[in-house]
């Protein structure tokens, strides 16, 4: 019989998703889906708007900057004209980055956050002084809505603290001890495993330290100013 060669097993080539297999993902939640420029202008535009808005400029501000007009701006964001290359130029000087930057493929260059176990930033808020630790764990870096994901521990030593008051929606899930939680003016005992998610409008915290240390997740959502 003949020996059969051995042959080195080829990298898989990756190939670009159509937009049928996109409009096939599916998660079961009631997100939408993730809006995907349709053409160069579009993309283009978009990624300008971003920029932007990351520098907390305004249109008109950022027209000057690059020596066009506020109009011309707006239609360059919309995707409703193809800007010439000196155009795009002076809106990435203007913007302080390469022009190959409002080219950016934003199909296959999305946020990711990714922080090792301990490896939380520190972060000093209201309830510091009452002994409580934050540790965030990430963070979205562009878009209209912020996503802060704390650790929160509370030790031995902590005390209650039921003065947050901010905008958006908060997330917590209880993971060790045990603690009464106040909202507005109701308060949950939240043993690990329990979660609660309020309006955080309304002024909440933990009220009675019931079993300490303790630690829960709390995240943040809520939408940028522009």
């Amino acid at each position: 019989m003949k020996s059969r060669s051995k042959m080195s097993k080829a990298r898989p080539v990756r190939k670009r998703r159509t937009a049928r297999e996109d409009a096939d993902l599916r998660t079961g939640s009631r997100a939408p889906h993730a809006a995907v420029p349709a053409t160069l202008e579009a993309g283009i535009g978009a990624e300008v708007r971003r920029l932007r808005k990351s520098l907390d400029l305004t249109v008109a501000e950022l027209g000057l900057a690059a020596g066009i007009s506020a109009g011309m701006l707006s239609k360059i964001e919309n995707g409703a004209i193809s800007p010439s290359l000196a155009t795009l130029k002076a809106l990435a000087q203007a913007l302080n980055v390469p022009i190959s930057a409002l080219f950016a493929e934003t199909e296959e260059r999305r946020d990711c956050s990714f922080v090792k176990t301990g490896r939380g930033v520190r972060i000093e808020r209201r309830g510091t002084k009452a002994g409580h630790l934050y540790d965030l764990l990430g963070h979205s870096l562009r878009g209209e809505i912020a996503v802060e994901p704390y650790l929160i521990t509370l030790r031995r030593n902590a005390v209650p603290y039921t003065n947050f008051r901010h905008g958006g929606v908060e997330f917590i899930y209880m993971l060790s001890g045990k603690v009464r939680y106040l909202h507005a003016d109701r308060s949950y005992l939240m043993e690990p495993g329990d979660a609660l998610f309020f309006d955080a409008a309304a002024r909440h915290g933990p009220e009675e330290l019931i079993e300490t240390p303790m630690q829960y997740l709390s995240i943040i959502i809520y939408p940028r100013r522009d």
